[in-house]
């Protein structure tokens, strides 16, 4: 029976929710198709992650524990995944789409001897293969692309998929892995956290983002207020990065991240394509600006159509209201 092979990436000690997406939606095709889906766990202590991946679906899950695979480092995680791929034998391996897939996914596909499908935002099995779908030229058009072949490898972008919970009663299954680190060329010395908190613009629910309407220090401080209002990460579109308020670590858009949170409050973004680019997946956008033709209200749920400097004080107020402790 053919299978689809979920990597689940784990990051600060819990697996990456962009990947409980992808293994979602690998759960539902193969559903579809009569196929098994399986999940990949590479962590220290991948055991103890094991039971997420079953609550998500995975028929089986395969782990290795090592403290190699703590940080990333491509050498260890390609021969990680190169060895679980070998022994697991999937037609389709499906990741979520990061710079740390991105960086490994050309080298996995030479020694997987597979086809490679990156950064799309859709996919579905057909014969002989994967078709996909795939946002070019800053997202302006949708490129269908194919990949044939007895193994393919597809990166997924984040916020493609809803993450939902399907119990089963996986195998699990741990795999033997060493590395010798002293062939390693690189080391991870230290892990530097974003300058404006440790929440992860691509794993958090609420997003909070500054564009060319911030004009100041005082626009950033109502910025930031309303994002620790909200427990929400802080993003930014370019202007307002290269002006110097926001560090590049918060950019949001084809040059950026790509994020895809619950909830997308763009306060003074005019909505170029570039950064809506980065952010159009959101499941909720509120748009604040005060040019009522701004594109940025073209993607908008919700639009206010204001001075982000009269209106923001008076909106924290109000959500503090409804919140009255600053959430967790």
């Amino acid at each position: 029976m053919s299978k689809i092979l979920t990597y689940l990436a784990v990051q600060d000690g819990k697996i990456k929710r962009a990947s409980l997406e992808v293994l979602s939606h690998c759960r539902a095709l193969a559903q579809e198709h009569g196929w098994t889906v399986e999940s990949v766990l590479l962590h220290p202590d991948a055991r103890s992650l094991a039971t997420t991946a079953q609550q998500y679906g995975a028929e089986t899950v395969y782990y290795m524990d090592h403290p190699q695979l703590q940080a990333h480092l491509n050498a260890p995680f390609l021969a990680a995944l190169h060895a679980v791929i070998t022994h697991a034998n999937p037609h389709v391996v499906a990741f979520a789409s990061s710079e740390a897939v991105k960086d490994m996914l050309g080298a996995l596909a030479v020694r997987t001897q597979a086809a490679v499908l990156s950064d799309v935002a859709s996919f579905h099995i057909i014969a002989g293969g994967v078709e996909a779908k795939r946002p070019v030229m800053a997202s302006k058009l949708i490129a269908r692309t194919q990949a044939q072949g007895a193994r393919v490898l597809v990166s997924v972008r984040a916020g493609a998929y809803t993450a939902e919970e399907a119990p089963t009663e996986a195998a699990l299954v741990p795999l033997p892995f060493t590395f010798d680190v002293d062939t390693l060329k690189q080391q991870v010395r230290e892990v530097v956290q974003d300058a404006l908190g440790t929440l992860d613009l691509s794993e958090t629910q609420v997003v909070v983002a500054a564009g060319r309407g911030v004009k100041d220090e005082a626009g950033k401080a109502l910025v930031t207020q309303l994002a620790d209002t909200l427990g929400a990460a802080i993003g930014a579109s370019r202007a307002v990065v290269e002006s110097g308020l926001f560090p590049a670590s918060a950019q949001v858009g084809q040059t950026g991240k790509v994020v895809s949170p619950d909830l997308y409050i763009a306060v003074g973004i005019s909505g170029a394509i570039q950064h809506v680019a980065g952010m159009q997946n959101s499941r909720v956008i509120v748009a604040i600006n005060k040019d009522g033709d701004a594109p940025i209200f073209n993607y908008a749920t919700y639009g206010l159509v204001g001075d982000l400097y009269a209106v923001l004080p008076p909106l924290i107020n109000e959500i503090k209201q409804v919140l009255p402790t600053t959430p967790e």
